[in-house]
């Protein structure tokens, strides 16, 4: 038995608190690592210290085995934690830490190499007697060979990456004429994310439940599972809401479900917390996907069930310790442990085709009274280089609607100003019929919020009005108690332009400064004593209704949040002609900070409306730009490789 006193968490954020927060608990030494983009980041202060490892793009920081390796060395870590993402699946890391005589406090690599190819996995687990779809898994990789296996099982048809997860590289075709298109983008984003092109294919289900086992293993031979947790709720086969238990699991399947389970753990001799994921049909039928060889970002369902530090359990078995509870003392828990539900709040706008966002955060406070794993804090810098999520919200209550009541209404609470997130989304998903009566499957989204105008949170009456008066009548700072009602009776008649989601709106504001309308168009409003009441808080009475909002400026954007719904504004009062010109023309406007990965086409070419001009990457995903009118490229203002702004001009398209 090994005891661990010191230990290094080879990852960053969110993972990094949580894992700090247990491990120093336990009276270990905490070591964080950072990359040159997290230099400010929060996540190495949570930790005893930290160890710079250069690099700004995963690949040359967290990717990096020599420099965590080193940074191990240089801090006297006696163990390594992987978190999930980066290297947590990795068996070669794995081999290296074990190699560095350091504790590895994850499955043997073996079992690792066992389940980290999907393709290896899905025939391991066919001989093993674990149900797997019919599919293709096999060496032969030729594009052409690839669709001929592809006709041979029919379509609807999913193409996975072999090496990776978390919905890159994952492509479903429903007919032959997408097939080509799906497999050369599937291949693509699986070599970007994950450094391995290798594909497979398996017949697609178009609406079953995504559901899968916790599973635990010691040293000594005992396997447990813990339950079951509902990913249904998908957004391009990423996890967007997990739940315990599943409300499509009976007692009895859930037995059935955690047997075949440890037997995938059994089979390949797991040790450690691992996650076995089924797709699960409505007649009780279910079919291995995958094994997760690591912590799960939704284990704290597993752990609000369970009353269980599954972290705390990692750390005990890396020590050689046993498992410290028993299959049916798990059960009884998970059964009686009321209902968990989580969220992934998200840099991404659901408005926008969930488009990444990159940014300063400028204002972070986490709601009271619920569970929220995050490393945020007031001003900072959201890279372009990492996973979106920024952090997650679990509510554990009685009963299922408790639990999604409680979890909405502290997402309303929430504040994450300073770039667009799918937080709005969230708390409307939580609240949908659909979703509270708990009969759907993995199509929930597309079906319930299937474009961007569903997935967009409607503004309140009066948000923008209220918006234009708070900018054009509110200093910036409250004034000294003294002054604080000279502006009362001030004449007020204002011209404010405003751009909102991309629309430009002249709002007129008419009155005095304590009374007062805002009309834009066939729209007026009625606001009475707007004042500041902090330097982030204002009161107004809006048609009569009393109410608080969050006010945050930046530059000539403002951030405005009431009642649980917010808006970002830009005042256009001082806006260069230049920019207002070029909005209307062809100019293509980088739509997130990210990097330019492609440029299809040179100066002087000819394009069609439509047609593909270039291609971002930002957190880990690839964004097309398209001609937004037909025309000849006329300037290009950046190289392939280059980190561009949100909002920067990337091409002008003149028209021919």
């Amino acid at each position: 038995m090994t005891r661990i006193n010191s230990l290094l968490i080879a990852n960053r954020g969110e993972i990094v608190a949580r894992v700090a927060h247990t491990a120093r608990a336990m009276g270990l030494r905490t070591i964080a690592v950072y990359s040159d983009a997290d230099r400010k980041a929060v996540h190495p202060a949570l930790c005893d210290s930290a160890i710079a490892i250069g690099g700004e793009r995963p690949a040359d920081s967290y990717l990096r085995i020599p420099k965590l390796l080193e940074a191990a060395r240089a801090s006297g870590a006696q163990a390594i934690h992987p978190g999930y993402g980066f290297l947590s699946e990795n068996a070669e890391f794995a081999q290296a830490v074990l190699d560095a005589g350091l504790v590895w406090v994850g499955p043997p690599p073996a079992a690792m190499t066992a389940m980290g190819n999907k393709s290896a996995a899905r025939q391991a687990m066919a001989r093993a007697g674990v149900p797997v779809l019919p599919g293709y898994d096999g060496a032969g990789q030729d594009l052409a060979q690839l669709a001929e296996h592809a006709l041979r099982i029919g379509f609807p048809l999913m193409v996975k990456a072999a090496c990776g997860g978390g919905g890159r590289g994952m492509r479903l075709v429903q007919q032959a004429d997408q097939l080509e298109a799906a497999l050369q983008s599937a291949r693509s984003e699986a070599l970007a994310a994950f450094g391995d092109g290798q594909l497979l294919l398996e017949r697609a289900l178009l609406a079953p439940r995504h559901v899968e086992i916790q599973v635990f293993a010691d040293g000594q031979g005992q396997v447990v599972h813990l339950g079951e947790r509902d990913c249904s709720v998908q957004r391009r086969h990423q996890k967007v809401v997990e739940e315990a238990p599943s409300p499509a699991v009976t007692p009895a399947l859930r037995r059935r479900m955690g047997e075949a389970a440890v037997q995938v753990a059994r089979s390949i001799g797991y040790v450690g917390a691992g996650t076995v994921e089924f797709l699960l049909d409505t007649d009780g039928s279910f079919w291995f996907m995958e094994m997760n060889t690591r912590l799960q970002v939704e284990h704290p369902v597993t752990e609000a069930l369970t009353a269980v530090d599954l972290v705390e359990w990692q750390l005990l078995i890396a020590q050689g310790e046993p498992l410290p509870l028993g299959q049916e003392e798990l059960l009884r828990r998970f059964e009686s442990g009321g209902h968990a539900i989580e969220v992934r709040l998200c840099a991404e706008d659901p408005g926008r085709d969930y488009l990444p966002q990159a940014g300063r955060l400028l204002r972070w406070q986490p709601p009271s009274g619920i569970r929220c794993d995050h490393a945020l804090a007031d001003g900072l810098d959201i890279a372009p280089f990492y996973d979106s999520m920024l952090a997650k919200l679990i509510a554990l209550a009685p009963t299922r609607r408790a639990a999604a009541a409680q979890l909405a209404a502290a997402l309303d609470r929430t504040l994450c100003l300073g770039l667009a997130t799918n937080r709005g989304l969230l708390a409307r998903i939580l609240r949908d019929d659909e979703f509270l009566g708990g009969e759907f499957s993995t199509a929930l989204l597309a079906r319930r919020f299937p474009d961007d105008a569903a997935r967009r949170t409607p503004l309140p009456g009066g948000l923008l009005a209220l918006a234009a008066a708070a900018i054009a009548l509110l200093p910036a700072t409250p004034l000294p108690d003294l002054w604080a009602d000279w502006p009362g009776d001030r004449p007020v008649d204002q011209l404010v332009p405003l751009e909102h989601q991309g629309r430009l709106q002249r709002w007129q504001l008419q009155g005095t400064g304590s009374s007062f309308s805002a009309s834009c168009g066939d729209e007026m409003h009625q606001i009475t004593e707007l004042r500041l009441i902090g330097p982030q808080q204002l009161n107004a009475t809006l048609n009569g209704r009393p109410l608080r909002a969050t006010r945050v400026p930046d530059g000539n954007w403002l951030w405005l949040m009431v009642d649980g719904v917010e808006l970002a504004v830009e005042d256009r009062r001082l806006s260069p002609v230049q920019q207002t010109q070029a909005l209307a023309t062809g100019a293509v406007l980088v739509p997130m900070h990210g990097r330019l990965v492609l440029l299809n086409v040179e100066l002087g070419d000819k394009v069609e409306v439509g047609a593909l001009l270039a291609v971002m990457e930002a957190m880990k995903m690839e964004h097309q730009l398209t001609a937004p009118i037909s025309g000849i490229v006329r300037a290009i203002h950046a190289r392939v490789g280059e980190q561009v702004a949100a909002r920067k001009l990337l091409l002008e398209v003149v028209a021919a």
